[in-house]
């Protein structure tokens, strides 16, 4: 098949395509405005294309607000699938500049799954979130149960996740798989591409960037949640793992299955302090932490049920251990 992946060049784009490079003999194309992506990610996915003999992978940098200019792609291009992870995902900026989040993810998003009718693409793969589900009253999260994010960001993904439903259900040769993730962090095991946006708000990041110094320090934003050490759970997925639910993803939908939701994280959480505290450990630096307010729009606790996905998709973890995550993640940091 023939691969559009939106957002290639970014953090968890280039791993997938990395992926389909190394795994598949699928063709591949990738769309990056690089506001969040990189030119030298690109460079090193060509260079892995070319060790595994593979043929270049085809880019364009272009904004997916650009709709004629990306319908011009779609009419020369012949996709067969799409992997859609372009969009907007800080949850304090969310709140701060709501309509950013609503054009970028869902207004977008909608364009894409149009052209995607419109040129008789099959497959459609949507890279959603944990935050569609807000504040849930249970510990662990399904697919079932209700959705109702507490942020701009969140409900951006929700809106989209319904605007695909209802694509696929009004068109029968359309399918798709929403991908609902948790807390995805680390980096290739083999050290090439990892999490490069500088300004990001990810905390294992931010803790490998104090670690290494180009922090001085780190904050911890809320420390009185209703959780055993005061400071936000969460699931926390290596994005190698996280990665390889996509390709588990587009072999279900090549088998002509049903269109289908899937968490995908390891079913059990970290707190805030925990994971500073194992990154001190792999990095042997004990570097400062400071306590400020807590930020809008936190959940206290964020945790899968990954039954599902296990069940349905024959998925499985192969680096479900966080002193393995902030390992990678800090091997990276110092490659920048």
């Amino acid at each position: 098949m023939h691969i559009l992946v939106t957002g290639g060049a970014g953090y968890i784009g280039s791993h997938v395509v990395k992926q389909l490079i190394e795994k598949t003999q699928h063709r591949i194309s990738i769309i990056d405005n690089l506001s969040t992506g990189h030119q030298s990610t690109i460079d090193t996915l060509q260079s892995i294309s070319i060790t595994n003999k593979r043929d270049p992978v085809a880019f364009y940098i272009e904004d997916l607000k650009n709709f004629s200019a990306v319908e011009n792609i779609f009419k020369t291009a012949s996709f067969d699938a799409v992997i859609h992870f372009a969009a907007s995902i800080v949850v304090p900026e969310s709140v701060e500049n709501p309509l950013k989040y609503y054009m970028n993810n869902t207004v977008n998003t909608t364009h894409l799954i149009h052209l995607c009718n419109q040129y008789r693409i099959k497959h459609f793969i949507f890279s959603s979130t944990a935050a569609v589900y807000g504040e849930p009253s249970e510990p662990q999260v399904t697919e079932t149960t209700r959705t109702l994010p507490i942020n701009p960001y969140g409900r951006s993904k929700l809106m989209s996740e319904q605007v695909l439903q209802d694509a696929s259900k009004e068109n029968s040769t359309f399918s798709h798989v929403i991908l609902r993730y948790f807390n995805v962090a680390g980096a290739d095991l083999s050290n090439r591409i990892g999490q490069s946006f500088p300004n990001a708000t990810h905390l294992i990041k931010i803790a490998a960037q104090t670690a290494i110094g180009s922090r001085e320090s780190m904050m911890i934003f809320g420390d009185d949640y209703p959780t055993p050490d005061g400071t936000c759970i969460r699931d926390y997925i290596h994005v190698e793992d996280l990665a390889s639910a996509h390709l588990k993803a587009l072999d279900y939908l090549e088998e002509g299955s049903a269109s289908n939701t899937f968490n995908v994280g390891y079913g059990h959480g970290f707190s805030v302090k925990e994971v500073i505290a194992t990154m001190k450990e792999v990095s042997q630096v004990d570097f400062e932490v400071f306590t400020a307010a807590r930020r809008a729009g936190d959940p206290a606790v964020l945790i899968s049920n990954n039954s599902k996905i296990k069940k349905v998709l024959g998925w499985s973890a192969s680096c479900d251990e966080l002193a393995l995550i902030c390992q990678t993640a800090l091997a990276w940091e110092k490659t920048l």
